[in-house]
């Protein structure tokens, strides 16, 4: 892999020189370097694969499939192009190790985004692993063999038998907690007990309660006394998930305990030595918080003694597929369902799908769809309720108006050099075909549903003709 700051390098296999030369000039243009070749044969026989820092191919060429070259250009990443009708194809080719999947026809802009993050994430992957003195085992709960998962790994490792106060970063949904129980459960306090607390789900005015205790009669309602979660952690690992939702006069109440090792219940003159490790997650930024006067700047130092950042769903590359169908195997035995497998519609998806609620809302697509699923073999995409056509392809008015088309290369009837808004290419395109293909083919070519198609056709005002709507009777 190259250093960072010297201009990657890419290899072109396709066996179409027209396609192939449209993809250097773009490549070219957006400064790299690039060599091409018609088939891995002469691809293998010109180049040294482990040369470059990422391969395009094209899925069909002859002599061998571009999944060959997989294998042979080993850690080099290998992304495949493949047309929609090949996409079952596709979503081996994934599982077998490609990078990723583009399908055609694909947009310039779309091209070069995906060879940007592939080549970045290659690069910090090759980072990793050079840093990496250890084999990395995963950790109990989790799921993942990225590089970014790796990493994460190895950090737990070496933080969890200290007693250091650790907070977790990251977004809803990834997996926080599982972190917290991995610490515990590798370090010295895992005898003792975990004691974990959401500080959002808690009304302000019982958190302090909660977690310190109080005294008979020190409130109203307060018919007798209580010992609180920190007290009940002694010894042990108190987990305080969402932290930056802590009130600031129970924010005080905690920097003490870490300060003092002590806590004192409400209402009480007494206080009481505890030793509890700190183990605090939040989603929002704490440092941003405490400038802004709504997280107190000394509590913030204290628990930022040692940071974990949970990389989001859609950072974790080959992960997803392996997330999911693990899920998909837990939730057709817990309702007693037959293995049903993702169908290559559901599997891109899935792994097209920003994921903003991450793991967790990828659980409930997943249980969500085997509860819907009638089929006894596939789970389709429209159970997952995952619009891809709106993920990856439909574009609002105003994007549009600010993209270059050049989005089928492989079309000769459109020239990839014009000067055509995205819309424009679009009703160029349909007018062209729609005498020829039906309403199912002409979505196919342009990458995007039915549905998403009927709603273009309305909004630019393209009526469907009778030969078209005949020819899907």
């Amino acid at each position: 892999m190259f250093e960072s700051g010297v201009m990657s390098k890419i290899l072109i296999v396709e066996d179409e020189a027209i396609i192939r030369s449209a993809l250097r000039k773009l490549l070219e243009r957006n400064k790299y370097i690039v060599n091409e070749a018609a088939s891995i044969k002469e691809a293998t026989s010109k180049f040294t694969l482990t040369d470059h820092n990422l391969i395009i191919s094209d899925l069909r060429l002859p002599g061998a499939p571009g999944t060959d070259l997989i294998k042979l250009a080993g850690d080099i990443p290998v992304l495949i192009m493949t047309s929609y009708a090949s996409l079952r194809s596709a979503v081996d080719s994934m599982r077998m190790g490609a990078v990723d999947y583009i399908a055609k026809p694909f947009d310039h802009d779309e091209m070069i985004a995906a060879v940007k993050r592939v080549i970045g994430k290659a690069n910090d992957a090759a980072r990793l692993n050079k840093k990496s003195k250890t084999t990395s085992h995963a950790v109990a709960g989790m799921i993942g063999n990225s590089a970014v998962m790796k990493d994460l790994y190895n950090r737990i490792h070496k933080v969890a038998p200290t007693t250091a106060t650790v907070l977790i970063h990251g977004e809803t949904g990834t997996g926080k907690e599982l972190v917290a129980k991995a610490l515990h459960e590798e370090s010295k306090r895992s005898s003792k007990p975990m004691i974990s607390v959401n500080c959002a789900a808690i009304p302000d005015t019982l958190i302090e309660s909660e977690l310190f205790g109080h005294e008979k009669g020190a409130f109203t309602g307060a018919a007798s006394t209580r010992e609180g979660l920190v007290a009940a952690a002694d010894g042990g690992t108190l987990f305080l998930d969402e932290i930056g939702e802590l009130p600031l006069e129970a924010q005080a109440r905690l920097l003490r305990v870490l300060q003092e090792g002590e806590v004192r219940p409400i209402g009480s003159v007494e206080s009481r030595k505890v030793d509890v490790r700190l183990v605090a997650a939040t989603h929002r930024d704490l440092r941003r918080l405490s400038e802004e006067g709504k997280f107190r700047q000394d509590l913030y130092y204290r628990i930022n003694v040692l940071q974990l950042s949970l990389p989001a769903l859609r950072e974790r590359g080959k992960d997803i597929i392996a997330i999911a169908e693990s899920l998909l195997e837990k939730f057709c035995s817990q309702l007693k369902r037959p293995s049903l497998k993702l169908s290559p519609e559901a599997v891109q998806a899935i792994t097209t799908y920003t994921w903003p609620g991450n793991v967790r809302e990828m659980e409930n697509a997943i249980q969500r769809a085997v509860i819907l699923c009638e089929d006894d073999k596939e789970i389709s995409h429209d159970l997952l309720a995952i619009d891809l056509d709106l993920v990856r392809i439909d574009i609002d008015n105003d994007q549009a108006d600010n993209l270059k088309p050049s989005h089928m290369i492989i079309n000769n009837n459109i020239d990839p050099a014009e000067d055509l808004s995205l819309e424009d290419y679009f009703q160029r395109f349909v007018l062209e075909h729609q005498d020829t293909m039906s309403e199912t083919e002409l979505a196919r070519k342009l990458g995007v549903s039915r549905k998403c198609l009927w709603e273009r056709r309305q909004r630019l005002g393209i009526p469907r003709k009778k030969s078209t709507l005949a020819a899907i009777k």
